[in-house]
């Protein structure tokens, strides 16, 4: 796999004006889509995190106020990379309308303000699902020549079978059983969660700021950022985490906004199971683990 360069990294803003356009021309194109991800991964130096954005960050998702990135906010740092791939015109997914399905992240020590890191994604392991194709985007970060953090995200492009998909993926369960735990929290998330999240992360997806790009893609109206779930239950569970850190997440039922949300935790070992869940119905929203690394 070749590795190209960005600079600089383009903004989430102009990203998601070229997924306009992405999604159309692989929404219209006729015959056969390419059979392949492209055989690129984008690579990126330079990066720093910006203090009043880490701040507000943290405000927003329940972090303390310090130094330390947090693993949700090194995402958001590295995620242009990611998107860039995306809405290459050799991508042969609709991006918008993907939904994200899973997360995980090992954070190998924490990352301080200040740092200098640099990334590195490409697209990888498509498979066939009963609803369309998965895809992983993996993202490495290094700094100071060591990796610090890396993270897959999965997501499932509806309706779009990939020529060269590996087999079916099993159904995932979840969603079909109930939460375990005790609930240690309950978000009340007004209908600008969202855009308050957009805010800070650049994320800026019609489906979770915009009532008639929700409906565009399904939903009767804008859903929370995955990303905002999973960070604000990760906020929550710090003392569980430990300098090093495996976090994973699966994403079942999307929050509609506004909505509330239970958080309920299960200790396990030296980690924990979490859950996010409707306080009422008990439907689930995410679910994961949180285990220290040694």
């Amino acid at each position: 796999m070749r590795e190209q360069r960005l600079e600089p990294v383009p903004s989430l803003g102009s990203l998601y004006s070229r997924a306009l356009a992405a999604t159309a021309r692989t929404t219209m194109r006729r015959g056969p889509v390419a059979d392949r991800l492209p055989d690129v991964a984008y690579v990126a130096s330079g990066l720093r995190a910006d203090p009043a954005r880490l701040s507000a960050y943290q405000d927003l998702l329940g972090e303390p106020g310090t130094d330390e990135l947090p693993a949700g906010y090194i995402h958001v740092l590295a995620f242009p990379l990611a998107m860039a791939l995306m809405v290459r015109p050799d991508f042969p997914l609709p991006v918008l309308g993907m939904v994200h399905t899973a997360n995980r992240v090992e954070q190998h020590r924490p990352v301080r303000l200040g740092e200098e890191l640099s990334a590195r994604a490409e697209a990888r392991s498509p498979r066939a699902h009963r609803k369309g194709t998965l895809v992983d985007l993996a993202v490495t970060v290094e700094a100071g020549g060591d990796t610090v953090w890396e993270g897959v995200s999965t997501y499932l492009a509806r309706g779009t079978r990939l020529p060269g998909a590996a087999e079916e993926a099993p159904a995932s369960s979840a969603g079909e059983a109930g939460p375990g735990g005790d609930v240690v929290a309950v978000w009340s998330l007004g209908a600008d969660t969202g855009r308050r999240y957009a805010e800070v992360s650049g994320d800026r997806n019609p489906i979770h700021v915009s009532r008639l790009g929700a409906r565009a893609f399904g939903f009767p109206r804008p859903i929370a950022h995955g990303m905002y779930t999973a960070s604000r239950a990760l906020a929550q569970l710090a003392r569980f985490r430990g300098d090093a850190f495996t976090w994973e997440v699966e994403f079942a039922k999307p929050v509609l906004l506004p909505g509330r949300v239970a958080l309920s935790i299960d200790p396990a070992g030296d980690g924990v199971r979490y859950a996010g869940h409707h306080p009422t119905s008990g439907r689930l929203h995410l679910s994961g683990t949180v285990v220290p690394r040694t």
